[in-house]
Parts: structure tokens; sequence; C-alpha cells
């Protein structure tokens, strides 16, 4: 396989960025690289979109609109929770917190309520990505089965 289609295994080094103020959000430097089933939803669909076509050793730089990365921020996905609900943990502005229906950041705490944001932390965020394909594989009937690659030696699960 010479370049990134649906059902290649693609392996990447990449680094993003935020446009505005130049903050990197993530990283591959330093790491092992990045590896991935195009086509089945493992990344956000703009960068598989930019990736599409591309050869082993090629460079690309894209920016992605919320839209084609994490969307838009939801404004109802802020709510307001009862501070009753969270027992005796010792809340604190900007914490993780998971919940039956995913994480979310604690974004207020006041005496009888906590506020709770639900939205990914880059919904409603412009990305800039910078990737180097490392190497493109044609993926195994079990990965294309599992619905992700696998790393060396087989399933990792």
């Amino acid at each position: 396989m010479s370049v990134i289609e649906k059902n290649a295994v693609a392996t990447v080094h990449y680094t993003g960025t935020l446009p505005e103020s130049g903050e990197v959000f993530d990283s591959s430097e330093g790491r092992d690289p990045l590896k991935f089933l195009v086509g089945h939803k493992q990344m956000i669909p703009g960068f598989e979109e930019e990736l599409m076509g591309a050869a082993k050793g090629e460079r690309r730089t894209f920016t992605l609109e919320p839209e084609r990365a994490y969307g838009n921020r939801i404004p109802e996905a802020v709510q307001q929770i009862p501070k009753g609900m969270f027992g005796d943990i010792d809340l604190e502005i900007g914490m993780i917190l998971m919940s039956d229906v995913g994480p979310f950041q604690v974004v207020a705490v006041e005496d009888e309520t906590v506020t709770a944001d639900f939205n990914h932390k880059l919904a409603g965020q412009t990305l800039q990505f910078s990737v180097e394909v490392v190497d493109i594989q044609e993926a195994t009937p079990e990965e294309l089965d599992h619905g992700h690659a696998h790393g060396p030696g087989g399933v990792e699960h």
C-alpha cells in the first residue's frame, strides 16, 4: 500500500497546535508514533480527510475548523448538578471527572451546585496539525474485524 486510504493502517508523527496562540495541545514528539486504522472513526474527521492520499515520508500541515475537529461548543452540555451528588470529593475548578455519560470538567463550585462542562476541551477550537507519515500498511483481517490497528505481535486489547 503506497498511500493512505480507507482500511490502511497509518503510522504518523504529529503535533497539534492552537493557531491563535501557537500552544501545543498534543504531540507524539518524544513518544511512539500514532498508529490508526483509517476510515473507522478513530480520529477526528478532518485529520483523516487531510491525510488521504499521503505517501510514506510525506509531511502535511493543515488547519481544521471546529466542524471538522471536535465540533462547536454545545451550550446545553454545561449543566448544574447538585453538589450532594459528588459525595466526599473535594471539588476544584478545572478537575476532570468521569460520569455515566462521559468525562466532564468542573467549571464552578457553589454552595449547593456544581457546574459541569461536558463539551470536549477542544470543542469550538480551530486546530492546526503538522503530520509526518511514518508508515502505511494494509490492515489485517483481524484489524478490520476489530475496527482498530493492532500493535507489534498482534492484538493488544
